[in-house]
């Protein structure tokens, strides 16, 4: 499960006055993509086919939000409570392997900011944008059976993803703040994982896609150019079955356009994090991971923490 499945669902908390400059002033307003935040080590590892995984995780981040200076907001602060539920199943694809999976969040949000001098505050709870995913290994990781996975070493794998979030999150067009975005993203992604021994180096760029809203802010237009990121993991992991990752991820673009007019708030962005994977039985493991971020042009500076529990059954036991 990603670590941010949840998301950062936008970057400013409150309710201006409807003034004519209102919605424009408010283009560093980012409906900000979750996708771009994510930092999810071993995802192109080869996995036995047929296998189901359910997944049910907690995810709490607080942290403040960087406006462009040109903007009246001023000390954007938020914290939020993510549940996420999520299933994803193994396949064969082709002859390699491949993943199918579902991901559904809910979440509480609160925030408050400082605009044009006076505190704007909003709160809300509800489910995200549910995201599906489909991913594929297309060289150094073929369809094997539980059985034959036994035998299997990883060298280099590489590997692609596409995915895909719909607009069927809580929405309200009266409000500038809320946890669905009402529109699609697509984000495709390559996978390069190289192990040697008990270490693994994983690199995944990608670039997410966002179609327009065009009921925002009481039926105004507001798009977003494509985001771009790349995450690296370095893993490690141990012959008990646990494994513990060094994440880091950068991601740039995403400037946003609100009624014609373009924001000043092109995001080029770092973070970094760890992932700690515990193993329970055959059936079950622990994941326990964290992130910062490390420099934050415009976004959330965020501190993220979440566990996740994972249980596992099909495959021939």
């Amino acid at each position: 499960m990603s670590q941010q499945q949840s998301g950062n669902f936008s970057v400013a908390y409150l309710r201006i006055a409807r003034g004519p400059c209102a919605a424009l002033l408010l283009i560093a307003l980012l409906l900000q993509p979750a996708q771009a935040q994510e930092l999810e080590p071993r995802s192109y590892s080869n996995t036995p086919v047929g296998l189901n995984f359910l997944i049910a995780g907690h995810i709490y981040s607080e942290g403040a939000i960087a406006f462009d200076p040109s903007t009246p907001i001023a000390d954007a602060k938020f914290h939020s409570n993510t549940e996420v539920l999520a299933y994803a199943h193994s396949l064969d694809a082709w002859g390699n392997s491949a993943k199918f999976d579902l991901i559904l969040p809910y979440a509480s949000f609160s925030g408050h900011a400082m605009v044009g001098g006076t505190k704007r505050e909003r709160a809300m709870s509800g489910p995200g944008d549910p995201r599906f995913r489909f991913s594929v290994n297309f060289h150094g990781a073929p369809a094997l059976s539980l059985q034959e996975f036994a035998g299997y070493r990883q060298d280099l794998i590489v590997g692609a993803s596409l995915q895909v979030t719909a607009p069927t999150g809580d929405y309200d067009n009266n409000k500038l703040l809320n946890l669905g975005n009402n529109r699609w993203s697509f984000k495709p992604e390559l996978g390069i994982s190289k192990a040697w021994g008990q270490w693994t180096l994983e690199v995944a760029p990608s670039v997410t896609f966002y179609t327009d809203n065009t009921d925002f802010n009481k039926g105004g237009r507001f798009e977003q150019a494509p985001l771009y990121a790349l995450q690296g993991h370095l893993i490690y992991g141990f012959a008990s079955g646990v494994w513990l990752a060094i994440d880091s991820l950068y991601f740039s673009g995403a400037r946003t356009t609100i009624n014609g007019r373009e924001g000043n708030n092109l995001q080029r962005n770092t973070r970094a994090g760890l992932t700690l994977a515990l193993p329970v039985d055959r059936h079950q493991s622990v994941k326990l991971y964290a992130s910062t971020g490390t420099s934050t042009r415009t976004g959330s500076d965020n501190d993220l923490v979440g566990i996740a529990w994972q249980y596992r059954w099909g495959g021939g036991y």
